[in-house]
Protein backbone atom coordinates (compact mmCIF):
# COMPACT_ATOMS: atom_id res chain seq x y z
CA UNK A 1 0.00 0.00 0.00
CA UNK A 2 1.16 3.63 -0.94
CA UNK A 3 1.64 5.63 2.45
CA UNK A 4 1.15 9.38 1.89
CA UNK A 5 2.13 11.24 5.66
CA UNK A 6 -0.19 13.88 6.18
CA UNK A 7 1.47 15.30 9.59
CA UNK A 8 -0.98 18.63 9.56
CA UNK A 9 -4.54 19.15 8.48
CA UNK A 10 -4.82 19.83 4.49
CA UNK A 11 -7.12 22.44 3.92
CA UNK A 12 -9.49 22.99 0.56
CA UNK A 13 -8.26 25.91 -1.50
CA UNK A 14 -5.93 28.11 -0.71
CA UNK A 15 -4.32 31.32 -1.22
CA UNK A 16 -3.03 32.90 -4.64
CA UNK A 17 -0.89 36.78 -3.65
CA UNK A 18 2.20 36.63 -6.12
CA UNK A 19 5.74 36.67 -4.40
CA UNK A 20 6.21 39.98 -2.75
CA UNK A 21 9.45 41.96 -3.66
CA UNK A 22 13.20 40.89 -3.70
CA UNK A 23 11.83 38.73 -0.64
CA UNK A 24 10.59 35.68 -2.16
CA UNK A 25 12.45 35.76 -5.98
CA UNK A 26 15.53 35.60 -4.05
CA UNK A 27 14.25 32.59 -2.43
CA UNK A 28 12.29 31.33 -5.39
CA UNK A 29 15.52 31.64 -7.77
CA UNK A 30 17.66 29.14 -5.35
CA UNK A 31 14.85 26.74 -5.27
CA UNK A 32 14.91 26.76 -9.09
CA UNK A 33 18.44 25.89 -9.02
CA UNK A 34 18.52 23.32 -5.99
CA UNK A 35 15.48 21.56 -8.51
CA UNK A 36 17.65 21.67 -11.67
CA UNK A 37 20.72 20.85 -9.84
CA UNK A 38 18.84 18.07 -8.24
CA UNK A 39 17.52 16.54 -11.40
CA UNK A 40 13.43 17.65 -10.91
CA UNK A 41 13.28 18.07 -7.37
CA UNK A 42 9.60 19.32 -7.60
CA UNK A 43 8.72 16.80 -10.45
CA UNK A 44 10.34 13.80 -8.92
CA UNK A 45 9.77 13.51 -5.90
CA UNK A 46 8.78 9.97 -4.64
CA UNK A 47 7.30 9.04 -1.05
CA UNK A 48 8.62 5.27 0.24
CA UNK A 49 5.83 2.89 1.23
CA UNK A 50 5.36 1.64 4.66
CA UNK A 51 2.20 0.19 6.45
CA UNK A 52 2.48 0.57 10.17
CA UNK A 53 -0.02 -0.56 12.58
CA UNK A 54 -0.14 1.04 15.81
CA UNK A 55 0.13 -1.13 18.71
CA UNK A 56 -0.45 -1.00 22.56
CA UNK A 57 -2.12 1.23 24.74
CA UNK A 58 -1.33 1.86 28.57
CA UNK A 59 -2.21 4.47 31.12
CA UNK A 60 -0.45 5.51 34.08
CA UNK A 61 1.84 8.26 35.54
CA UNK A 62 3.98 9.27 32.65
CA UNK A 63 8.16 8.87 33.14
CA UNK A 64 9.81 5.97 35.43
CA UNK A 65 7.11 3.42 36.59
CA UNK A 66 6.86 -0.47 36.63
CA UNK A 67 4.12 -1.50 34.89
CA UNK A 68 1.82 -4.73 34.86
CA UNK A 69 3.83 -7.66 33.10
CA UNK A 70 1.98 -7.12 29.40
CA UNK A 71 1.21 -10.47 26.91
CA UNK A 72 3.75 -9.58 24.02
CA UNK A 73 1.75 -7.50 22.14
CA UNK A 74 -1.42 -5.00 22.45
CA UNK A 75 -3.95 -4.69 19.25
CA UNK A 76 -5.85 -1.46 17.88
CA UNK A 77 -8.57 -3.11 15.43
CA UNK A 78 -7.63 -2.62 11.84
CA UNK A 79 -10.28 -3.18 9.11
CA UNK A 80 -9.86 -5.80 7.45
CA UNK A 81 -11.77 -4.68 3.90
CA UNK A 82 -11.90 -0.48 4.30
CA UNK A 83 -15.31 0.85 2.75
CA UNK A 84 -15.56 3.19 0.23
CA UNK A 85 -14.63 6.38 -0.52
CA UNK A 86 -12.56 6.30 2.69
CA UNK A 87 -11.98 4.39 5.42
CA UNK A 88 -9.94 5.34 9.07
CA UNK A 89 -8.94 3.53 11.93
CA UNK A 90 -10.63 4.66 14.85
CA UNK A 91 -9.12 6.47 17.50
CA UNK A 92 -8.90 5.60 21.24
CA UNK A 93 -5.48 7.98 22.25
CA UNK A 94 -5.02 11.13 20.50
CA UNK A 95 -2.56 10.17 17.56
CA UNK A 96 -2.92 10.99 14.11
CA UNK A 97 -5.92 8.87 12.75
CA UNK A 98 -4.96 7.10 9.26
CA UNK A 99 -7.52 7.55 6.29
CA UNK A 100 -7.24 4.96 3.38
CA UNK A 101 -8.34 6.94 -0.06
CA UNK A 102 -8.93 4.26 -2.28
CA UNK A 103 -9.05 6.01 -5.28
CA UNK A 104 -7.96 9.42 -6.77
CA UNK A 105 -10.64 12.53 -5.70
CA UNK A 106 -11.61 14.73 -2.70
CA UNK A 107 -12.02 13.78 0.73
CA UNK A 108 -13.78 15.38 3.80
CA UNK A 109 -12.50 13.51 6.92
CA UNK A 110 -15.13 15.01 10.17
CA UNK A 111 -13.53 16.93 13.29
CA UNK A 112 -12.39 14.07 15.98
CA UNK A 113 -12.56 14.74 19.79
CA UNK A 114 -10.75 12.02 22.29
CA UNK A 115 -10.77 13.26 25.56
CA UNK A 116 -8.08 11.76 27.75
CA UNK A 117 -9.22 11.77 31.44
CA UNK A 118 -5.76 10.47 32.60
CA UNK A 119 -2.14 10.74 32.05
CA UNK A 120 -1.55 7.75 28.92
CA UNK A 121 1.36 6.67 27.40
CA UNK A 122 1.00 5.90 23.74
CA UNK A 123 3.29 3.26 21.99
CA UNK A 124 3.53 3.86 18.33
CA UNK A 125 5.53 4.63 15.63
CA UNK A 126 7.36 7.10 14.04
CA UNK A 127 9.30 7.71 10.79
CA UNK A 128 12.76 9.35 9.53
CA UNK A 129 14.28 9.28 6.03
CA UNK A 130 17.90 8.66 6.20
CA UNK A 131 21.20 8.08 3.57
CA UNK A 132 23.20 4.95 3.86
CA UNK A 133 24.63 3.51 7.41
CA UNK A 134 24.47 2.10 10.71
CA UNK A 135 22.07 3.74 12.85
CA UNK A 136 21.50 3.02 16.66
CA UNK A 137 17.39 4.13 17.77
CA UNK A 138 14.68 3.55 19.32
CA UNK A 139 14.55 2.34 23.12
CA UNK A 140 13.82 5.12 25.74
CA UNK A 141 16.10 7.71 27.58
CA UNK A 142 16.10 8.00 31.48
CA UNK A 143 18.45 9.93 33.85
CA UNK A 144 18.66 8.85 36.97
CA UNK A 145 20.76 10.81 40.02
CA UNK A 146 21.87 7.76 42.08
CA UNK A 147 22.08 4.05 41.60
CA UNK A 148 19.03 2.03 41.20
CA UNK A 149 17.31 -0.80 39.07
CA UNK A 150 14.42 0.57 37.25
CA UNK A 151 11.71 -1.63 35.33
CA UNK A 152 10.52 -0.38 31.78
CA UNK A 153 8.45 -0.68 28.83
CA UNK A 154 9.95 0.35 25.49
CA UNK A 155 8.54 -0.21 22.05
CA UNK A 156 10.14 -2.15 18.98
CA UNK A 157 8.93 -3.43 15.94
CA UNK A 158 8.99 -6.55 15.23
CA UNK A 159 8.51 -7.84 10.91
CA UNK A 160 6.12 -10.78 9.90
CA UNK A 161 5.18 -11.52 6.37
CA UNK A 162 6.44 -8.37 5.33
CA UNK A 163 4.00 -6.49 7.83
CA UNK A 164 6.21 -4.09 10.60
CA UNK A 165 4.49 -3.82 13.73
CA UNK A 166 5.34 -1.78 17.04
CA UNK A 167 4.95 -4.69 20.28
CA UNK A 168 5.35 -3.07 23.52
CA UNK A 169 7.94 -5.34 25.49
CA UNK A 170 9.63 -4.67 29.43
CA UNK A 171 12.91 -5.05 30.55
CA UNK A 172 14.69 -4.61 34.01
CA UNK A 173 17.90 -2.57 33.41
CA UNK A 174 20.59 -1.81 36.34
CA UNK A 175 21.93 1.66 36.54
CA UNK A 176 25.29 1.49 38.05
CA UNK A 177 25.65 5.16 38.54
CA UNK A 178 24.12 8.47 38.10
CA UNK A 179 23.36 9.57 34.79
CA UNK A 180 21.52 9.24 31.53
CA UNK A 181 20.89 5.83 30.14
CA UNK A 182 19.04 4.40 27.07
CA UNK A 183 17.82 1.71 27.17
CA UNK A 184 16.38 -1.12 24.67
CA UNK A 185 17.28 0.73 21.68
CA UNK A 186 17.95 -1.29 18.76
CA UNK A 187 20.56 -0.84 15.27
CA UNK A 188 19.86 -0.90 12.01
CA UNK A 189 21.56 -0.47 8.68
CA UNK A 190 20.76 1.06 6.03
CA UNK A 191 22.54 0.28 2.26
CA UNK A 192 20.54 2.14 -0.23
CA UNK A 193 21.23 5.14 -0.70
CA UNK A 194 18.25 6.70 1.34
CA UNK A 195 15.34 5.04 2.82
CA UNK A 196 12.45 5.89 5.58
CA UNK A 197 13.08 3.74 8.52
CA UNK A 198 10.28 2.94 10.96
CA UNK A 199 11.10 3.98 14.67
CA UNK A 200 9.54 3.22 18.05
CA UNK A 201 8.26 5.88 20.03
CA UNK A 202 6.79 6.29 23.43
CA UNK A 203 4.47 9.39 24.00
CA UNK A 204 2.59 10.79 27.28
CA UNK A 205 -0.17 12.50 26.92
CA UNK A 206 -1.31 14.68 29.59
CA UNK A 207 -5.09 14.99 30.40
CA UNK A 208 -7.02 17.22 28.36
CA UNK A 209 -9.29 17.22 24.77
CA UNK A 210 -7.56 16.56 21.82
CA UNK A 211 -8.99 17.68 18.48
CA UNK A 212 -8.36 16.58 15.39
CA UNK A 213 -9.61 19.42 12.92
CA UNK A 214 -11.61 18.67 9.92
CA UNK A 215 -9.85 18.15 6.75
CA UNK A 216 -10.71 18.64 3.11
CA UNK A 217 -7.89 17.37 0.64
CA UNK A 218 -7.26 16.06 -2.96
CA UNK A 219 -6.13 12.64 -3.95
CA UNK A 220 -4.25 12.08 -7.50
CA UNK A 221 -3.19 8.34 -6.87
CA UNK A 222 -4.83 5.05 -5.57
CA UNK A 223 -4.59 3.75 -2.09
CA UNK A 224 -3.14 6.88 -0.38
CA UNK A 225 -3.53 6.92 3.41
CA UNK A 226 -3.98 10.16 4.66
CA UNK A 227 -3.07 10.93 8.68
CA UNK A 228 -4.81 13.61 10.21
CA UNK A 229 -3.07 14.49 13.63
CA UNK A 230 -4.60 16.20 16.88
CA UNK A 231 -4.41 19.51 18.14
CA UNK A 232 -3.69 21.06 21.81
CA UNK A 233 -2.58 20.05 24.46
CA UNK A 234 0.38 19.45 22.75
CA UNK A 235 1.81 15.97 23.31
CA UNK A 236 5.50 15.72 25.11
CA UNK A 237 7.06 12.35 23.49
CA UNK A 238 10.17 10.16 25.88
CA UNK A 239 11.46 8.62 22.76
CA UNK A 240 15.13 8.44 21.89
CA UNK A 241 15.59 10.88 18.71
CA UNK A 242 15.70 9.36 15.82
CA UNK A 243 18.54 10.22 13.28
CA UNK A 244 17.66 12.01 10.23
CA UNK A 245 19.68 12.85 7.22
CA UNK A 246 21.51 16.03 6.05
CA UNK A 247 18.89 17.95 4.26
CA UNK A 248 19.94 19.93 0.93
CA UNK A 249 19.88 23.41 2.12
CA UNK A 250 16.95 25.83 1.60
CA UNK A 251 17.10 29.14 -0.06
CA UNK A 252 18.03 32.04 1.49
CA UNK A 253 15.07 33.73 3.52
CA UNK A 254 14.70 37.60 2.81
CA UNK A 255 13.11 39.17 5.64
CA UNK A 256 10.79 41.80 4.54
CA UNK A 257 9.44 44.98 6.21
CA UNK A 258 5.96 45.66 6.55
CA UNK A 259 4.10 48.19 4.99
CA UNK A 260 2.73 51.15 6.58
CA UNK A 261 0.04 50.58 9.13
CA UNK A 262 -2.53 52.54 10.24
CA UNK A 263 -2.39 51.15 13.86
CA UNK A 264 -0.70 53.77 15.62
CA UNK A 265 0.24 53.63 19.47
CA UNK A 266 -1.77 55.97 21.04
CA UNK A 267 -4.92 53.19 20.51
CA UNK A 268 -3.19 50.05 22.11
CA UNK A 269 -5.22 49.30 24.90
CA UNK A 270 -3.38 48.29 28.25
CA UNK A 271 -1.66 44.02 28.37
CA UNK A 272 -3.85 42.43 30.33
CA UNK A 273 -1.64 39.17 30.39
CA UNK A 274 -0.86 38.30 34.05
CA UNK A 275 3.13 37.77 33.18
CA UNK A 276 5.53 37.09 30.67
CA UNK A 277 7.59 34.01 29.88
CA UNK A 278 10.85 33.40 31.96
CA UNK A 279 13.08 32.12 29.82
CA UNK A 280 13.17 35.06 27.06
CA UNK A 281 13.87 38.50 27.22
CA UNK A 282 16.83 40.72 28.55
CA UNK A 283 17.33 40.26 31.95
CA UNK A 284 19.53 42.78 32.12
CA UNK A 285 20.35 45.94 30.22
CA UNK A 286 18.10 47.15 27.84
CA UNK A 287 18.57 44.90 24.32
CA UNK A 288 18.18 41.33 24.21
CA UNK A 289 18.26 39.68 20.64
CA UNK A 290 19.70 40.87 17.43
CA UNK A 291 18.94 39.46 13.95
CA UNK A 292 21.57 37.45 12.35
CA UNK A 293 21.55 36.41 7.98
CA UNK A 294 24.88 34.41 7.20
CA UNK A 295 25.59 36.05 3.95
CA UNK A 296 27.83 38.40 2.64
CA UNK A 297 27.19 41.44 0.73
CA UNK A 298 26.77 39.25 -2.65
CA UNK A 299 24.30 37.39 -1.22
CA UNK A 300 26.71 33.72 -0.99
CA UNK A 301 27.09 32.49 2.28
CA UNK A 302 29.31 33.45 5.17
CA UNK A 303 31.89 30.90 6.01
CA UNK A 304 32.24 29.52 9.46
CA UNK A 305 35.04 31.65 10.40
CA UNK A 306 33.33 34.55 9.28
CA UNK A 307 30.24 33.47 11.37
CA UNK A 308 32.20 33.54 14.48
CA UNK A 309 34.02 36.68 14.37
CA UNK A 310 30.36 38.17 13.80
CA UNK A 311 28.72 36.51 16.70
CA UNK A 312 31.72 37.11 19.03
CA UNK A 313 30.96 40.86 18.24
CA UNK A 314 27.46 40.63 19.37
CA UNK A 315 28.41 38.87 22.35
CA UNK A 316 31.03 42.04 23.40
CA UNK A 317 27.82 44.26 22.36
CA UNK A 318 26.00 42.56 25.43
CA UNK A 319 23.47 40.96 23.31
CA UNK A 320 22.23 37.75 24.84
CA UNK A 321 20.33 36.21 22.17
CA UNK A 322 20.49 35.88 18.14
CA UNK A 323 17.44 35.23 15.43
CA UNK A 324 18.35 33.47 12.25
CA UNK A 325 15.54 32.83 9.63
CA UNK A 326 16.21 29.91 8.27
CA UNK A 327 18.51 27.03 7.88
CA UNK A 328 19.84 27.89 4.34
CA UNK A 329 24.16 28.31 4.13
CA UNK A 330 24.90 25.65 6.92
CA UNK A 331 22.94 28.31 9.33
CA UNK A 332 22.69 25.81 11.75
CA UNK A 333 25.95 24.23 12.32
CA UNK A 334 27.61 27.45 11.59
CA UNK A 335 25.69 29.94 14.11
CA UNK A 336 25.33 27.12 16.29
CA UNK A 337 28.71 26.22 16.91
CA UNK A 338 29.54 30.14 17.42
CA UNK A 339 26.71 30.56 19.57
CA UNK A 340 28.14 27.45 21.57
CA UNK A 341 31.20 29.22 21.98
CA UNK A 342 30.75 32.66 22.89
CA UNK A 343 27.43 31.62 25.45
CA UNK A 344 24.67 33.16 22.91
CA UNK A 345 21.17 31.51 22.71
CA UNK A 346 19.35 31.44 19.12
CA UNK A 347 15.95 31.80 18.11
CA UNK A 348 15.18 29.42 15.19
CA UNK A 349 12.78 30.24 12.29
CA UNK A 350 11.34 28.51 9.69
CA UNK A 351 11.10 30.26 6.30
CA UNK A 352 7.79 30.71 4.43
CA UNK A 353 8.84 32.45 1.06
CA UNK A 354 6.10 31.59 -1.24
CA UNK A 355 2.02 30.58 -1.30
CA UNK A 356 1.52 27.22 0.24
CA UNK A 357 2.47 25.98 3.62
CA UNK A 358 1.75 22.76 4.34
CA UNK A 359 4.03 20.86 5.58
CA UNK A 360 4.70 18.55 2.14
CA UNK A 361 6.51 22.01 0.58
CA UNK A 362 9.97 21.17 0.21
CA UNK A 363 11.77 24.41 1.73
CA UNK A 364 9.51 23.83 4.86
CA UNK A 365 10.04 20.00 4.48
CA UNK A 366 14.02 20.69 4.17
CA UNK A 367 14.36 23.13 7.56
CA UNK A 368 12.31 20.97 9.23
CA UNK A 369 14.69 18.05 8.69
CA UNK A 370 17.58 20.06 9.24
CA UNK A 371 16.35 21.01 12.38
CA UNK A 372 15.78 17.59 13.63
CA UNK A 373 19.18 16.33 13.02
CA UNK A 374 20.57 19.41 14.32
CA UNK A 375 18.70 19.15 17.84
CA UNK A 376 20.95 21.27 19.96
CA UNK A 377 18.06 22.15 22.21
CA UNK A 378 20.31 23.66 24.96
CA UNK A 379 20.95 26.58 22.49
CA UNK A 380 17.20 27.56 21.60
CA UNK A 381 14.89 29.84 23.42
CA UNK A 382 12.53 30.27 20.96
CA UNK A 383 11.04 28.55 17.52
CA UNK A 384 8.98 30.91 14.95
CA UNK A 385 7.19 29.46 12.27
CA UNK A 386 6.37 31.68 9.68
CA UNK A 387 7.65 35.61 9.32
CA UNK A 388 4.91 37.81 7.86
CA UNK A 389 3.60 34.80 6.33
CA UNK A 390 -0.17 36.06 6.63
CA UNK A 391 0.72 39.26 5.96
CA UNK A 392 2.58 38.52 2.78
CA UNK A 393 -0.58 36.15 1.53
CA UNK A 394 1.59 32.95 1.96
CA UNK A 395 -0.49 31.20 4.57
CA UNK A 396 -4.02 31.13 5.30
CA UNK A 397 -5.07 31.13 9.20
CA UNK A 398 -5.74 27.93 8.91
CA UNK A 399 -2.37 26.49 6.92
CA UNK A 400 -0.20 28.29 9.37
CA UNK A 401 -2.11 27.14 12.53
CA UNK A 402 -1.81 23.23 10.92
CA UNK A 403 1.98 24.03 10.09
CA UNK A 404 2.91 25.02 13.39
CA UNK A 405 1.08 21.66 15.49
CA UNK A 406 2.79 19.77 12.81
CA UNK A 407 6.47 21.30 13.62
CA UNK A 408 5.53 21.28 17.40
CA UNK A 409 4.53 17.46 16.67
CA UNK A 410 7.39 16.85 14.64
CA UNK A 411 10.30 18.38 17.16
CA UNK A 412 8.53 16.71 20.18
CA UNK A 413 9.82 13.58 19.51
CA UNK A 414 12.77 14.31 19.02
CA UNK A 415 13.26 15.99 22.83
CA UNK A 416 12.59 19.90 22.11
CA UNK A 417 10.28 21.34 25.06
CA UNK A 418 10.68 24.80 24.35
CA UNK A 419 8.00 27.65 23.09
CA UNK A 420 6.42 28.60 19.89
CA UNK A 421 5.14 31.67 17.81
CA UNK A 422 4.44 32.54 14.62
CA UNK A 423 5.62 36.62 14.37
CA UNK A 424 3.59 39.08 11.85
CA UNK A 425 2.70 42.87 11.68
CA UNK A 426 0.38 44.42 13.86
CA UNK A 427 -2.52 44.51 11.03
CA UNK A 428 -1.96 40.84 9.97
CA UNK A 429 -3.13 40.35 13.81
CA UNK A 430 -6.17 42.61 13.89
CA UNK A 431 -7.46 41.89 9.86
CA UNK A 432 -8.11 38.23 10.54
CA UNK A 433 -9.56 36.00 12.62
CA UNK A 434 -6.60 34.32 14.11
CA UNK A 435 -7.85 32.49 17.22
CA UNK A 436 -6.79 29.16 16.10
CA UNK A 437 -3.25 30.57 15.93
CA UNK A 438 -3.17 32.15 19.04
CA UNK A 439 -4.05 28.92 20.68
CA UNK A 440 -1.41 26.78 19.38
CA UNK A 441 1.46 29.04 20.42
CA UNK A 442 3.56 30.00 23.74
CA UNK A 443 3.73 33.60 23.48
CA UNK A 444 2.95 35.91 20.39
CA UNK A 445 5.30 37.68 18.14
CA UNK A 446 5.33 40.68 16.16
CA UNK A 447 7.03 42.56 13.99
CA UNK A 448 6.75 46.56 14.63
CA UNK A 449 9.23 49.40 12.16
CA UNK A 450 7.91 52.81 13.62
CA UNK A 451 9.76 53.80 9.79
CA UNK A 452 6.57 52.68 8.29
CA UNK A 453 4.21 54.96 10.53
CA UNK A 454 4.42 58.49 8.77
CA UNK A 455 3.44 60.19 12.30
CA UNK A 456 6.18 58.48 14.04
CA UNK A 457 9.55 60.47 14.23
CA UNK A 458 12.36 58.77 14.75
CA UNK A 459 12.83 59.97 18.60
CA UNK A 460 9.12 58.65 19.31
CA UNK A 461 9.83 55.05 17.71
CA UNK A 462 10.29 53.51 21.59
CA UNK A 463 6.50 54.46 22.20
CA UNK A 464 5.34 53.52 18.81
CA UNK A 465 6.87 50.23 18.90
CA UNK A 466 5.80 49.42 22.65
CA UNK A 467 2.02 50.26 21.62
CA UNK A 468 2.31 47.63 18.90
CA UNK A 469 3.62 45.04 21.07
CA UNK A 470 0.26 45.64 23.59
CA UNK A 471 -2.14 44.88 20.61
CA UNK A 472 -0.96 42.05 19.95
CA UNK A 473 -0.45 40.51 23.54
CA UNK A 474 -4.17 41.17 24.02
CA UNK A 475 -4.88 39.89 20.82
CA UNK A 476 -3.82 36.36 22.15
CA UNK A 477 -4.10 37.22 25.93
CA UNK A 478 -0.54 35.93 25.83
CA UNK A 479 3.15 37.51 26.57
CA UNK A 480 4.24 39.19 23.26
CA UNK A 481 7.29 39.89 21.80
CA UNK A 482 8.27 41.93 19.26
CA UNK A 483 10.51 39.84 17.04
CA UNK A 484 12.08 42.55 14.29
CA UNK A 485 12.28 46.42 15.06
CA UNK A 486 15.14 48.67 13.73
CA UNK A 487 14.73 52.09 11.47
CA UNK A 488 17.08 52.46 8.40
CA UNK A 489 20.36 54.61 7.69
CA UNK A 490 19.00 55.21 4.43
CA UNK A 491 16.21 55.41 2.13
CA UNK A 492 12.51 57.90 1.62
CA UNK A 493 10.84 59.80 4.01
CA UNK A 494 7.06 58.84 5.15
CA UNK A 495 5.73 61.49 6.52
CA UNK A 496 7.59 62.23 9.30
CA UNK A 497 9.58 59.60 9.63
CA UNK A 498 12.75 60.17 7.32
CA UNK A 499 15.83 57.68 7.03
CA UNK A 500 19.38 58.70 8.03
CA UNK A 501 21.98 57.82 10.64
CA UNK A 502 21.09 60.32 13.02
CA UNK A 503 17.53 58.99 12.73
CA UNK A 504 18.37 55.53 12.97
CA UNK A 505 20.52 56.17 16.19
CA UNK A 506 17.69 58.48 17.70
CA UNK A 507 14.93 55.45 17.00
CA UNK A 508 17.34 52.68 17.84
CA UNK A 509 17.82 54.28 21.70
CA UNK A 510 13.74 55.38 21.74
CA UNK A 511 13.32 51.47 21.14
CA UNK A 512 16.02 50.59 23.92
CA UNK A 513 14.62 52.75 26.30
CA UNK A 514 11.01 51.67 26.05
CA UNK A 515 11.00 48.41 25.48
CA UNK A 516 14.60 47.01 24.60
CA UNK A 517 13.99 43.43 26.93
CA UNK A 518 11.55 42.45 24.42
CA UNK A 519 12.68 43.79 21.37
CA UNK A 520 14.68 41.40 18.50
CA UNK A 521 16.80 44.37 16.69
CA UNK A 522 16.65 44.50 13.26
CA UNK A 523 19.69 43.77 12.30
CA UNK A 524 23.55 42.77 12.76
CA UNK A 525 24.60 44.31 9.46
CA UNK A 526 23.44 45.72 6.20
CA UNK A 527 21.81 43.53 3.19
CA UNK A 528 23.74 45.24 -0.05
CA UNK A 529 22.56 41.85 -1.59
CA UNK A 530 19.24 43.07 -1.85
CA UNK A 531 16.84 45.42 -4.37
CA UNK A 532 16.63 49.06 -2.43
CA UNK A 533 12.82 48.65 -2.68
CA UNK A 534 9.90 51.05 -2.86
CA UNK A 535 11.51 52.85 0.41
CA UNK A 536 15.43 52.83 -1.30
CA UNK A 537 15.86 51.50 2.13
CA UNK A 538 15.90 48.11 1.99
CA UNK A 539 19.96 47.74 1.97
CA UNK A 540 20.22 49.74 5.35
CA UNK A 541 18.72 48.03 8.27
CA UNK A 542 21.77 47.26 9.46
CA UNK A 543 22.00 48.68 13.31
CA UNK A 544 24.93 46.84 15.02
CA UNK A 545 27.25 49.45 15.09
CA UNK A 546 24.87 51.58 17.40
CA UNK A 547 25.63 48.79 20.01
CA UNK A 548 29.09 48.33 19.62
CA UNK A 549 29.22 45.80 16.93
Amino acid sequence: MKAVLVAAAVMAGGVSAGHVGNVANHWKAHEEFKAAKRGGYFENETCVPTCTTIYSVITGSPGLYTPPTPPSTYALSTPSSPPSPASSTPAVVPTPIPHTCPTPGTYTFPATTVVVTESTTVYAASTTEVPSGTYTIGGITTVVETPTTIVVPYATTKTETEVVTTVVETTTYVCPTPGTYTIAPFTTTVTVSETVVVVPVITSYAPGTYTAPAVVTTVTETDVVVYCPFSTPTPTAYAAAPPAASPAAAGHPKPHKAKPTPHAATSAPSSSYPGTSPSLGGSAGDHWAITYTPYTESGQCKSAGQVAQDLRLVKNAGFTTVRVYSTDCNTLPNVGAAARAVGLKMILGIFIGEVGCDNGSPHVADQLAAIKQWRQWDLVELIVVGNESIFNKFCSVSQLRDLIVHVKTTLAQVGYTGPYTTTDVVSAWLDYDVKPICEVIDVVGTNAHAYFNAATEPQNAGEFVAGQLRIVENVCNKPGYVLESGWPSAGKCFGKACAGRSQQAAAIASIKKSVGKKVVFFSFGDDHWKAPGDCQCEQHWGCGSLFGV
